[in-house]
Formats: structure tokens, sequence, C-alpha cells
């Protein structure tokens, strides 16, 4: 990365040695109903939990900024770099986190990785992963009674805590507790109401949890969208399906993408008048990229066109999905491609990368991802952030093993 100003160089990047990846427990072993062996399963379960967020990380430092503002502070983003940011609920928790730092995208990941490894069947309920919403956040408060300390620094760490899942738990409650009125006047209030990419934060980590099963990750990532309204939900169901797909040994570019097409268990093709809005989307990516690909700047015209879809909020739902899917076809599925180009565009830059590192680091898996932001991530995820991916994905893939070498 082409740093602008000398001030950032005492907080720069640390030294992006190619090191041997993280020794892999799992052996060659067969997996019923699987053609993935234990050792490449977990290779793509690691490979997307730390590919979502190495996108999160090279997105953090330059979140929510313009292109523009981007290229003058920074250059041309092409690695991970240190944050000097105030924390927020949504943001780090923490001031000038160093390369590899995460936000809520990580957080989330983490949240539900969590939840599908205590999970004793295949299939989920949306009542069970609220409840897992709600825990966390009465979690969080119940820690104030525990701070014992005149300074305000702890109570405020702790409120950052809370306020993260604050606007969830108002919709989590009353839909725990069947109340409906209650749960519908929450989610028509849910962030003002915008159709926010809620099920894009969490949901392509239910396709890890399907490999190779799209329908049944875009079925259970749908029953709990419970946070999405219209057709956010069937974009939120479809980044699992796509994840799922993409665990899949040896799937191809064009049988990822048809995954768009040929799963729709909800009949959005069928909507009246309207259609399905996702397949418009996923169409419009198309034919960026096809322009795009004709010009003399070909980054810059896919910038551009991207432009003229821009939504009034940069995490909506439609505006997330439209540059992941942009992004991934420019770059032909290459990783680190893919993830320049959504850091660089700017926006909500920190959640598109984050989503499309789920999906192609699963499809690609943790051995060919960038050695070096692997091991920054990881690392930094540990020490700064109580956040462990190599147990993450290992609970994780001995879950998947379980529940299908018994049939589940």
């Amino acid at each position: 990365m082409k740093l602008k100003y000398l001030l950032f160089l005492p907080l720069g990047l640390w030294a992006c040695k190619e090191e041997k990846p993280v020794i892999n427990e799992f052996e060659n072993n067969s997996i019923q109903n699987l053609e993935l062996t234990e050792a490449e399963l977990y290779q793509k379960v690691l490979g997307a939990i730390v590919g979502s967020a190495i996108g999160d990380a090279m997105g953090a430092p330059t979140e929510m900024w313009s292109r523009e503002a981007i290229r003058f502070d920074f250059g041309y983003v092409d690695d991970l770099d240190s944050m000097v940011r105030e924390p927020s609920p949504e943001g780090t928790w923490k001031v000038n986190l160093p390369a590899g730092g995460t936000t809520d995208d990580t957080r989330w990941k983490e949240l539900t990785y969590q939840y599908l490894s205590k999970q004793d069947r295949k299939e989920l309920s949306s009542k069970d992963f609220a409840n897992e919403i709600l825990n966390r956040y009465t979690k969080a408060i119940d820690h104030y009674k525990e701070i014992d300390s005149f300074e305000p620094e702890p109570y405020e760490e702790n409120t950052l805590r809370v306020a993260w899942l604050q606007e969830w738990a108002k919709v989590a409650k009353p839909y725990t507790e069947n109340n409906l009125d209650g749960y519908g006047n929450a989610l028509g209030k849910f962030y003002g109401g915008e159709m926010v990419c809620a099920g894009l934060l969490y949901a392509p980590a239910f396709g890890v949890f399907y490999p190779s099963n799209p329908e049944m990750a875009y079925a259970e990532a749908y029953k709990l969208s419970v946070f999405d309204i219209g057709y956010a939900k069937d974009i939120t169901a479809l980044s699992a399906a796509l994840t799922a797909q993409c665990m899949k040994k040896g799937v191809t570019q064009p049988e990822i993408l048809a995954v768009l097409r040929n799963t729709d268990p909800e009949s959005y093709f069928k909507s009246r008048l309207v259609g399905r809005t996702s397949w418009r989307i996923f169409q419009n990516a198309r034919h960026i990229v096809s322009e795009a690909r004709t010009a003399e700047k070909p980054l810059e015209m896919a910038f551009e066109l991207l432009d003229k879809n821009l939504q009034d909020m940069p995490f909506h739902a439609g505006e997330i999905y439209l540059q992941v899917l942009t992004a991934m076809i420019y770059a032909d599925f290459d990783f680190q491609k893919t993830m320049e180009f959504l850091v660089n565009y700017g926006r909500d830059n920190d959640t598109t990368a984050a989503v499309a590192g789920t999906i192609l680091g699963a499809y690609h898996g943790f051995d060919k991802l960038p050695q070096g932001q692997c091991k920054k991530v990881m690392e930094v995820g540990k020490k700064e952030l109580d956040i462990d991916m190599e147990q993450l994905a290992k609970q994780l893939t001995s879950k998947i093993i379980a529940l299908n070498n018994r049939g589940e």
C-alpha cells in the first residue's frame, strides 16, 4: 500500500512475511455425504472465517469513506493497515488497532459460528438464534454490575458492547416471545426502517455450515433472516447459498453463479409485477463488468457505473449485494483483486469485503489466501479482540463432520 503522509508510518504495516499456514489437525478421512475429506473441509471453513476477517480488516481503516478520500490519504489500498479511528458500536472497539483489526462484521461471524458449533441438528431455529443475540446483549448489560472503577473508561468500553446489539435486541425480544405486533413494530423501526444489510452480516456463515448444499443453506438462512425486510431476505439467503456452493470440491465459477438463478424456494421469480429483484441486481453486475472491460480504464469505469446505483444508505442490502457480485465477477473470483476492488471503491467497504471474503475464502481455502494477511488478522483477532479464528474453525469443522457422519 502507498501512503501519502509520513504520519501513518509509525503505525504502519507489519512485515508481510509469507509463512507456513497453521497446522491442519484434521486428516484425510472421508466424510459421509460429502466429497470433501476432513482436512479439505477444515481448509475451507478456516478460509471462510479468515477470508472474511481479511476483507473486514482491509476496509476498516476507510469504512464509509469516498474513494477520493481513500486515494488522498492512502493511495491505492492493496494490503492491511493500522486504524486511527474513534471506537464505535458497529466499528472498532479499540483506538489505534494494528493492521489486521476488525469491526462488527467479524464479531457477527464469530457470534454465528459460536451459535452453529452448539447445534445438535442441521435444522436451525430462528428463535434460538434470536435468543443467542439476546443472551449476548443481556450479558453485556449485566457486566456493568461487575465493573468496580471510578474511572469512566471501563463503563464506556462496555457501552460499546451493549450498543452494538441494542437495535437487534429490540427486534429479537418480541420475536422470541411470539409477540407479533411488537415484532412487526420493532422490525419496522430497525435502524430507522431502512432495508439495511442485517442478514448479510452473518448469513454467509450459514453457508459454511451446509457445505455443497446451497438449497438447505438458503432455506435455513432465509428462516433466520428475522431482521431483514423485503427482498433483503432473498439476498441474505443467497449469500448463504453462494458460500455453501463454494464449499463444494472442484466447483466451477459458472456452477457457483448458477445458484443465483436455480435456488429460489420462496418463489421470488413469481412475484407479481416485480419478479426477483436479486436476479436483476445480478444481471446489472454482469452488465457493469461487461461494459467496464471494454473501457480504456476498466476499474474506473466499473466504479462510475456502480455510482449510478447508489442507495440512500451505503449499507442498503441491495447496494452491498451489487458491489459484492460486481467485484467478484470483475476479478474473476480472485481473492486479492476482489478485496482491492471493494475496499478502494469505498462506501460500506468493510462489509462488502467481509461478505466477499467469506464466499471466496470458502472457494479457495485457507492455504490459497494471502498468508501474510492471514497471519495478521488471526494474531490481532486473538490478542486484541478475543476472537480465536483457528479455534472457531476447529469447532465448526468438528460439528459439521459429526452431523454428516451420523446422517444429519
